[in-house]
């Protein structure tokens, strides 16, 4: 058997060029919300869920938010994905949980970005599908009838 292919996990000698072809460069905060990503899961009986996805790329994600007094008191995501929609999702979460529905509604997928300090170029639609997700669950939320647009949610009397 020929051993030519074990040249190929030879470290490279400093002489001859690191890389070839386009790189990925993800920041430490990327990397770590991909592997460590916030508010991952189901919420029992959210007050608005949907589940979006990007055709292009095969990514998937489903996002559930809690409501209370007109914030979002709680929020999960589950996602199929790739580490930048993993991660932008995560900071999605992080962005609004506490924020009004209205603050909420204001995010951008650049604020996403921009919080996590960049992604690759190539990889920036995959910051759309977290924001996407938030808007169908408000709209969930709203269709509900667990917040009226523009209201206060008001509490049940029991």
């Amino acid at each position: 058997m020929n051993d030519e292919w074990k040249d190929m996990y030879k470290k490279p000698q400093e002489h001859e060029e690191q890389h070839t072809g386009p790189l990925l460069f993800y920041t430490e905060l990327v990397i770590d919300h991909f592997t460590n990503p916030r508010n991952v899961g189901d919420l029992e009986n959210p007050d608005g869920e949907i589940i979006v996805g990007d055709p292009s790329c095969g990514d998937q994600m489903k996002v559930g938010i809690k409501v209370c007094d007109d914030r979002i008191v709680d929020i999960k995501f589950k996602s199929y994905g790739c580490p930048g929609a993993i991660a932008t999702s995560s900071m999605m979460t992080e962005l609004v949980k506490g924020k009004t529905i209205e603050e909420a509604l204001e995010l951008t997928d650049d604020d996403v970005v921009i919080a996590l300090g960049g992604i690759p170029e190539r990889k920036k639609h995959c910051s759309l599908m977290g924001v996407t997700g938030l808007r169908g669950a408000i709209e969930d939320c709203c269709r509900k009838g667990a917040r009226k647009p523009g209201k206060k949610h008001e509490k049940s009397v029991s």
